[in-house]
């Protein structure tokens, strides 16, 4: 089994952490995907991604519904108030580009040349593009290498082979986007990210795969996604930029930061992350709170084994199970045979179960008691 190693977040701690104005900003990325149908409403989506405070844009070039290259991207590129992403997704990895290849090579070559920021290229064609361009390539772009894996998240051995298959074309960043099949599969993922020795964008579709969107910042990710409005996704699982940066608190996430969350299925209904995250951020406390979304308690448990997932509400339809998975439980929590609290102790990494819902249900009867005794008081006597 894979587990996020306690002295993994150690080997992070060499990141660097940005000041601005006084407040500590961590290096990652966000990108807002831009998606339209047409150039006109890309210029209005990028002026939009800039007011919601993104690092940059991700230009789809193949959801245009129309698309002349040398007219549209001088366009895009003069009219963009951030760094330019362009991205020309083919079928087959995913995107919805299905024309001629040479001529897909050809835009992303001339995105170049017109004065992109980063251009987006398949793994499965990147050595001969980059050779295309050997000696061309200006000194500010870079070149993202991406593979996509709709399936499934491999072992840790066979995505540092892909790590290597892509740095072997000369990329000047990695970018490797899996499936969530469980959650667990993530920390793979945050594996390879936080030990990686060059860029890396290390992401995991799907809502099990919501804490790599979230965590990259933590771990040394070059960048995330997130979208202009809920739903209008480049890829599944994304976050909106605002919940990232208002909810999650993004730009302020570190090695150092604490992870907590809220462990269920389903799960993402709980406005849990809403009133927790609120409270870390007024206490000036370095922490997160996410949703995760969990098949098996047990085996999360034993993954996300690091000290830094410090603790964990549980809900349905885990806190039976919980009971059995800490180290030491409460007596109550023990009586009542659930557990929807777990702290994790920082000295040695043991779980404590506690029970805090029986305290709520008591204190809601007795809350409602004065109100009740009349209505009690008829039934008896009549």
């Amino acid at each position: 089994m894979d587990t996020l190693n306690p002295l993994l977040v150690s080997s992070s701690a060499g990141l660097n952490m940005e000041s601005r104005g006084g407040v500590w900003k961590n290096p990652t990325l966000i990108c807002v995907p831009i998606m339209a149908d047409s150039i006109a409403k890309m210029v209005v989506d990028m002026a939009k991604a800039k007011a919601s405070s993104a690092d940059l844009v991700e230009i789809r070039l193949d959801t245009l519904n129309s698309f002349n290259p040398y007219e549209d991207l001088k366009v895009l590129i003069k009219e963009c108030p951030l760094p330019t992403l362009f991205t020309y997704r083919p079928v087959w990895e995913g995107g919805q580009y299905d024309g001629d290849e040479k001529e897909r090579l050809d835009v992303l070559r001339l995105a170049m040349e017109l004065g992109a920021d980063y251009i987006d290229v398949e793994l499965k064609v990147a050595h001969d593009f980059m050779k295309s361009i050997d000696g061309k390539k200006p000194e500010k772009l870079k070149v993202i290498v991406s593979s996509h894996n709709y399936q499934s998240t491999p072992s840790v051995e066979e995505l540092g082979n892909l790590v290597a298959r892509i740095q072997s074309t000369r990329a000047d960043i990695v970018k490797i986007v899996t499936t969530a099949l469980e959650i667990t599969d993530v920390a793979r993922i945050f594996q390879i990210t936080v030990h990686s020795q060059v860029p890396i964008i290390g992401l995991v579709m799907g809502e099990r795969g919501l804490i790599s969107r979230i965590l990259c910042a933590k771990f040394g990710g070059y960048l995330t996604f997130g979208t202009l409005e809920a739903g209008v996704v480049s890829a599944p699982g994304q976050p909106t930029i605002n919940d990232l940066l208002n909810l999650y608190n993004f730009r302020q996430l570190g090695p150092d930061t604490k992870v907590y969350g809220v462990i269920g299925k389903p799960v993402g209904h709980s406005k849990s992350p809403m009133l927790y995250n609120e409270a870390f951020k007024s206490a000036g406390f370095n922490g997160v709170y996410v949703h995760l979304l969990v098949d098996d308690l047990s085996t999360f448990l034993q993954s996300y084994s690091s000290t830094d997932f410090a603790g964990f509400s549980c809900t349905i339809p885990h806190k039976e199970a919980a009971v059995k998975c800490c180290d030491e439980v409460d007596p109550i929590a023990k009586s009542i045979g659930a557990v929807n609290c777990i702290i994790r102790r920082q000295s040695d990494g043991k779980l404590f179960g506690y029970n805090t819902d029986y305290v709520g249900a008591i204190s809601a009867i007795e809350d409602g008691l004065p109100g009740l005794l009349p209505f009690l008081s008829y039934v008896v006597f009549n």
